[in-house]
């Protein structure tokens, strides 16, 4: 039997339990993934706000970032993606955009607005799927004959803003099967077969052709699958980081876009380790406002845009690669 004193002491401890979970504030510290959805809740509202325009980075790869935090169960306030909603659920006046920033490269510009509008349909704060059927239209029709997208007329290594062809074509893909993959049969087969067949360079090119063959059960694609994993394999740093290639120093873009490219072989001992390698490189060089160093080409430069889309897809590769996403 318990003595009187052990019985007040569970008593007392029950009724803190029951003060705290009524309403006390928590002392717990906030994860990285809360921090970055605190700085992404702060500034994707701002640009809209202070330009009177959209842009790709801010209400194209942030919001998508904070939609797919929605959908996982973080708190996001709704005034954060208001206007941005409103925006992306108007696809026929993307091209039309006022602003000056962004939307240099009209591929790149509905890609990423597509892709944004696709997370907010799936975190079901835009309901309306004509207008991702829209959206998937604008996206289809800048397909190049050969399969891909191309955002860049040079083809130069893609950033957090301007993607590269492998990355831009995968979103594409994403977007078609989000949207319709019965309508967009041929151009989604068209998008495969160019990624199957490209010859992958880079780690960025690796990881992204990776993300965007996953699914493919066929001889070729095994065989590409082997030939990315392999490269980035060969890629990862001591820290834990990835550069664009193989002997470049490690980006936290070229870093979350290999993880989130992982994610789907984290059944691998080997590579769950790397996964999780990765994630300590991410936290490591957390700012503590809760954003990342923009990760730029050339390295070291500033860049507001290439801040805000690094940072949408390094919170993207936590929330992914944590233990507890639903995968």
């Amino acid at each position: 039997m318990l003595s009187p004193l052990c019985l007040a002491t569970i008593c007392w401890f029950s009724a803190f339990l029951g003060q705290e979970h009524a309403g006390q504030p928590s002392t717990k510290p906030a994860t990285p993934e809360e921090r970055a959805i605190a700085f992404l809740t702060r500034e994707v509202p701002r640009w809209s706000r202070e330009n009177k325009c959209f842009s790709c980075h801010n209400n194209g790869d942030a919001a998508r970032a904070l939609y797919h935090a929605l959908r996982l169960g973080f708190a996001v306030p709704r005034k954060a993606l208001a206007d941005t909603s409103e925006w992306l659920a108007k696809p026929e006046g993307w091209d039309r955009n006022d602003g000056k920033s962004g939307m240099s490269d009209k591929a790149l510009a509905r890609i990423q607005f597509a892709a944004a509008l696709a997370e907010a349909f799936g975190a079901q704060q835009i309901q309306d799927h004509q207008a991702l059927a829209r959206a998937a239209q604008l996206v289809a029709e800048l397909q190049h004959k050969d399969g891909s997208w191309k955002v860049d007329a040079n083809n130069n290594l893609g950033s957090p803003a301007t993607y590269g062809a492998c990355l831009a074509t995968h979103q594409a893909c994403r977007i078609l099967k989000r949207a319709d993959k019965d309508r967009y049969k041929a151009a989604i087969a068209n998008a495969e077969a160019w990624l199957l067949h490209t010859e992958v360079k880079s780690v960025l090119d690796a990881a992204a052709v990776l993300l965007a063959i996953d699914d493919i059960k066929s001889e070729r694609a095994e065989a590409q699958k082997d030939k990315c994993l392999d490269l980035i394999r060969k890629g990862q740093a001591s820290n834990g980081g990835w550069g664009p290639y193989v002997q470049s120093a490690p980006e936290p873009f070229d870093t979350a876009v290999v993880v989130l490219a992982l994610v789907h072989h984290a059944r691998r001992a080997e590579l769950k380790q790397k996964i999780q390698a990765a994630r300590g490189y991410l936290i490591a060089t957390q700012f503590a406002d809760g954003s990342w160093p923009e990760t730029t080409r050339p390295a070291g430069a500033e860049s507001y845009a290439q801040r805000i889309s690094t940072t949408s897809w390094a919170v993207l590769a936590l929330l992914k690669s944590s233990p507890d996403a639903g995968r």
